[in-house]
C-alpha cells in the first residue's frame, strides 16, 4: 500500500511514516499548495483540500488540518486557530479567559484520506486538556505555552520535542491503518 501525504511539514511527514510504515503503508509526500476553504470545522477543510490534491495528482492522498477548540469560547478559535494565533497569540487567549472557570480545550486533527475517484474519508485525533492561567515552558510554539493535556500538570511547551509529541492523541493514524487494512484484504 502507498499513500501520498500532501504537506511540506517535515515533522508531520516523519510522524506519518513512524505510524504507518510499520504496517506496510509506504508514505510518500509532496509539498503542494491546496485551496483552504473558510469553514468552522477542520474536517471540511481537510476534505476539500484532499479532494483537490487527489484530483490534481491523480493519486491517493492524505491531507490534514488542525484546529484548537476552547469550550468557554463556544469552540473559538476552532478551525481559525492559526489566524487567531497570528493576531492575538496565547496572550490574547489568556485575556479572553481571564476570570473564566471552564478552561477545557482540545486540539482536533482531521486527516482526510482521498482515493482516486472517491469522496474523502475523515479520521480524527482529539487531544483534550485545559488552558493554563499563565504561559509556561520554553519549547514548542503558539498554543503549546498555554495548553495542558489531560493527565499532565504542565503545558506542552514544558516538554522537549522528543517528549512533547508523545502527549498528542494519535487515534487518527490508527483509524487510517485499520481502514486501509480492511480495504486491502
Amino acid at each position: 500500500m502507498e499513500i501520498t501525504y500532501v504537506t511540506g511539514n517535515k515533522a508531520k511527514i516523519e510522524s506519518a511514516k513512524q505510524f504507518l510504515e510499520p504496517y506496510g503503508i509506504k508514505v510518500n509526500h509532496i509539498k503542494m499548495e491546496t485551496p483552504e476553504i473558510q469553514a468552522d470545522f477542520v474536517d471540511e477543510i481537510a476534505k476539500y483540500s484532499a479532494k483537490y490534491a487527489c484530483k490534481i495528482l491523480n493519486k491517493d492522498v492524505i491531507k490534514n488540518d488542525t484546529g484548537f477548540y476552547v469550550d468557554a469560547l463556544g469552540g473559538f478559535p476552532g478551525a481559525y486557530s492559526h489566524y487567531v494565533e497570528d493576531k492575538i497569540g496565547f496572550e490574547g487567549l489568556l485575556k479572553l479567559l481571564d476570570g473564566v472557570e471552564n478552561r477545557k480545550a482540545s486540539f482536533v486533527e482531521a486527516f482526510a484520506y482521498c482515493k482516486v475517484g472517491k469522496e474523502p474519508i475523515i479520521f480524527k485525533s482529539i487531544t483534550s486538556g485545559i488552558i493554563s492561567k499563565e504561559p509556561q515552558g520554553s519549547y514548542g510554539w503558539g498554543w503549546d505555552f498555554v495548553f495542558i493535556p489531560d493527565g499532565e500538570e504542565k503545558t506542552l511547551a514544558s516538554f522537549p520535542d522528543n517528549e512533547r509529541y508523545l502527549k498528542w492523541n494519535t487515534d487518527g493514524f490508527y483509524q487510517i491503518i485499520e481502514y486501509l487494512k480492511e480495504k486491502n484484504k
